[in-house]
C-alpha cells in the first residue's frame, strides 16, 4: 500500500506517455535511415544545447561492447556529455582493436560535426554480436547529425530498436523550487535481456540543476529498482547501458540529498525508469503477457529481489504463465532454491489475486475461474515468503513459441 507522502507525489506529477529524451528544456533527439537495416531508421541522436552532468549504469558482462567501453571511459573520466549517437543492427561487440578504434571514430566525427570536445559525445550500439560496423554508412550518419528534417523525438526512438515491436518512451514534470522539471526517458530492449543490464540501452535527460556525483547516485539506485528487476531470457549483454544527462536549464537550485524536493525528483527518476523497465519486459521477443512478481517478509531488500527475479527468470514460471496453466508448484519452486531464508509455513502465493499457497501448503481454488484470470496480458504474482521487512517487485514476461522462431533465426 503506498504511504500518503508517495501519493502526494504521484498526483503531482505531469505524466506524458508522448515525451521522451527531447521533451525536457535544450534536449533535441533524431534518426534516420542510413542502411544498416534494410529500411527502418538505424542511427540516432541525442544533443543537449549546453554541457550537461552525465552518469551511466554499465553491463555487467565481461565481454563489453567497444561502444560502452568508450562511453563509460568518457563519463567516469569528465562526468559530462553533450550529445550521444546510437546505431541499432549492429552491436559492434567481440571486434577487438578495430572495434574500438571505429567507436572513437565515430565519436570523433560527430565530435567534429557538432563543435564539440570528443570527451563530450557518448556512443552506443545495438544489435548483431560480432561483426565489424560497416564505417562508410557510420560516417554519412554522423555527417547528418542535427539536420533539422532528422529532429525528431519519435525518430530517435525508432531508429535505437531491434527485434523490440513498439518505441519505449515518456516524459514526466514535476514542480521544485517553483520551477517546472522535465525528465525524459527512451529505450529499447526485447530480448537477451536479464538483471544487471539486459540487450537493452536506456536513456534519460532532464533540465534539473542537479551535480554528477548525485545524478550518478541516483541513477544507480533508480536502475537497481527498475531496469535490474526485469527479465526475458536470462541472457545478460555486451552493450547494456543507462545513460543520464541533466543540463540545468530548469535553473532549479542544485538538488543534493539535502534538498527539501530531493525525494520528489527522486520519484519523478524512478516513475520514469519503471514505466521504461516493465514496457521492455512486456515486449519481451515473443511475449504475449507482462508477468510481476511482488514479494515481501523476506529478510532483506536484497533477499526479496533474489526471489522475485528467480520468480519471473523461471522458465517452467513463463511457460505456465503462457499456457495459462495454474501450476504453483512451479512459483513455489523457484521461490524455494532463490533462498534459504524462505520460511515454509510463513510462505503465501497469490496468482492473478487468487490464493494458491497458504502457510506452504496448496489451498483449494477454483481451477476454471483462475484460467480465465490467466488469460489477461498482466499477470501479477504476490509472495509472501517469511515475517521480514523486505520487499521487491520484479518484472518479466510469459515464454512462448515465437521467442524460440525469433532467435532461430535473429542473424537472418
Amino acid at each position: 500500500m503506498k504511504d500518503i507522502k508517495t501519493i502526494d507525489i504521484l498526483d503531482q506529477l505531469n505524466v506524458d506517455l508522448q515525451g521522451d529524451v527531447s521533451s525536457p528544456s535544450g534536449f533535441v533527439a533524431g534518426g534516420f535511415h542510413v542502411g544498416l537495416r534494410k529500411q527502418r531508421k538505424d542511427f540516432g541522436w541525442i544533443y543537449s544545447e549546453n554541457e550537461a552532468a552525465a552518469a551511466g549504469v554499465y553491463t555487467l558482462n565481461r565481454f563489453k561492447a567497444a561502444p560502452l567501453q568508450v562511453t563509460e571511459a568518457c563519463i567516469n573520466n569528465n562526468q559530462t556529455l553533450q550529445a550521444i549517437v546510437v546505431n541499432s543492427a549492429n552491436a559492434n561487440a567481440c571486434t577487438g582493436e578495430k572495434g574500438l578504434q571505429d567507436a572513437k571514430d565515430t565519436q570523433a566525427w560527430v565530435a567534429q560535426q557538432l563543435d564539440l570536445p570528443t570527451h563530450n559525445v557518448g556512443v552506443a550500439s545495438t544489435g548483431v554480436i560480432g561483426s565489424f560496423l560497416p564505417m562508410d554508412k557510420i560516417h554519412y550518419g554522423t555527417q547528418n547529425v542535427m539536420k533539422d528534417e532528422y529532429n525528431h523525438g519519435a525518430y530517435f526512438s525508432e531508429a535505437i530498436l531491434t527485434t523490440d515491436t513498439i518505441t519505449k518512451h515518456l516524459s514526466v514534470q514535476v514542480e521544485i523550487d517553483g520551477k517546472t522539471i522535465t525528465i525524459g526517458g527512451t529505450a529499447k530492449g526485447s530480448g537477451m535481456i536479464h538483471p544487471n543490464m539486459a540487450t537493452m540501452l536506456g536513456f534519460v535527460t532532464t533540465d534539473a540543476n542537479i551535480e554528477s556525483m548525485e545524478l550518478s547516485n541516483t541513477l544507480k539506485q533508480s536502475v537497481d529498482q527498475s531496469f535490474n528487476m526485469i527479465t526475458v531470457d536470462g541472457d545478460t549483454s555486451t552493450n547494456d547501458m543507462v545513460l543520464f544527462m541533466a543540463n540545468g536549464q530548469a535553473e532549479n537550485n542544485t538538488l543534493t540529498p539535502t534538498h527539501p524536493d530531493w525525494h520528489k525528483f527522486n520519484y519523478a527518476l524512478n516513475f520514469v525508469t519503471q514505466y521504461l523497465a516493465k514496457a521492455i519486459a512486456k515486449d519481451g521477443e515473443g511475449a504475449t503477457k507482462l508477468v510481476t512478481a511482488k514479494v515481501n517478509g523476506a529478510a532483506d531488500t536484497d533477499e526479496a529481489r533474489k526471489i522475485a527475479k528467480s520468480i519471473v527468470s523461471s522458465n517452467l514460471v513463463k511457460s505456465a504463465i503462457h499456457g495459462e496453466d495454474a501450476n504453483f508448484g512451479r512459483i513455489i519452486t523457484a521461490i524455494g532454491y532463490a533462498s534459504q531464508n524462505v520460511e515454509p509455513s510463513e510462505t503465501y502465493v497469490k496468482l492473478a489475486e487468487v490464493p494458491v499457497v497458504e502457510e506452504g501448503m496448496a489451498v483449494l481454488f477454483d481451477e476454471q475461474y483462475l484460467k480465465e484470470q490467466l488469460q489477461g496480458d498482466n499477470i501479477e504474482i504476490e509472495a509472501t515468503v517469511g515475517t521480514g521487512d523486505g520487499e521487491a517487485a520484479a518484472y518479466g514476461c510469459d515464454l512462448s513459441y515465437d521467442y524460440i522462431r525469433i532467435n532461430a533465426s535473429y542473424r537472418t
